[in-house]
């Protein structure tokens, strides 16, 4: 396949940018023990237990390392500390932000030492409290190419399938944009997490890979953005090929991607809460490539229905 040397080169830096920087913060708390942790996951789990709204406040929760779950109980937010400054991957909804700064607090972190905020996809239950999150940290946000227009205007791409269906969100400005595959350095830090472009959800979709380390135990990350073909109900992918086409490399790569613990935007589609409580394995080294069958099936189901209809 023609994504496995990007795949390859990937496995290659993460090893090399975790040694780059310590893996805690100095001034941070002690990580929670596994059994700590794994407390902390069945909290959450029991607190989003019949609640799944984009902006419901859950609990924090350490993943691994120095990975942690600080979104809500419908929208996974990441922050993945370091010594040099922390970074967001996604920022949930605008109100959605209070929880999000209350659960960086209670596991011991300071939210302005975040520097760095990335997402997943250019929409309002994802980058939706980028606007707030920025200010209230005043963190760097940085977007891929496609998806810079949509975050600093704040408004829904005319061409985006669900235009018309999803509302906008608050501007923020983008200070960069990133490249496929390329580490983010700020300030002469390199930050763990890689971004991998994976449009098809949306034109800006990104994935995101970083390896975290417990001790001598080291794991590889895969934060995989929504693989689905959504749309308003007259929105036909079958009268739009250059938005199915995107979704045939999209599915390749992230099949390549080094995928020890899998999270995705919206948690339940990586069955998330349950594997943090310990009631599923956490660790599955086959969980991209499962994902990325059953989009395929849907996505292939949704197209042969449009074609009959």
């Amino acid at each position: 396949m023609q994504h496995v040397p990007f795949a390859k080169a990937l496995l290659a830096a993460l090893p090399l940018l975790a040694a780059c920087a310590p893996t805690a913060a100095a001034d941070a708390p002690p990580p929670p023990t596994t059994a700590e942790a794994r407390a902390q996951g069945a909290a959450l789990a029991q607190a989003c237990d019949g609640r799944d709204g984009w902006s419901d406040p859950a609990p924090p929760a350490r993943i691994h390392g120095d990975t942690y779950y600080v979104g809500t109980c419908g929208i996974s937010v990441l922050l993945i500390t370091s010594p040099a400054g922390h970074v967001l991957i996604d920022g949930a909804t605008a109100e959605a932000v209070p929880s999000i700064l209350a659960n960086i607090r209670t596991l011991g972190f300071d939210p302005r030492d975040v520097k760095l905020i990335v997402g997943s996809h250019e929409h309002y239950d994802h980058m939706g409290g980028l606007a707030g999150l920025a200010a209230a940290t005043g963190a760097q946000v940085w977007t891929s190419a496609p998806a810079r227009a949509s975050v600093t205007t704040g408004a829904v791409d005319a061409a985006d399938p669900q235009f018309g269906l999803i509302d906008g969100m608050t501007p923020v400005p983008v200070a960069n944009t990133f490249a496929d595959g390329a580490p983010i350095t700020l300030d002469g830090h390199t930050f763990a997490p890689v971004p991998v472009l994976t449009p098809g959800h949306t034109d800006g979709g990104t994935s995101w890979t970083w390896q975290s380390c417990e001790g001598e135990t080291c794991v590889n990350f895969a934060f995989v953005d929504s693989l689905s073909a959504v749309s308003r109900d007259d929105y036909r992918f079958t009268d739009h090929p250059e938005r199915v086409a995107p979704f045939a490399a999209t599915f390749a790569k992230v099949a390549a991607m080094p995928c020890d613990i899998l999270v995705t935007p919206h948690h339940s589609g990586s069955n998330l809460f349950p594997r943090l409580a310990g009631d599923a394995p956490l660790i599955d080294p086959t969980a991209c490539r499962t994902l990325v069958e059953a989009s395929r099936q849907r996505l292939d189901t949704r197209l042969a229905e449009e074609a009959t209809n």
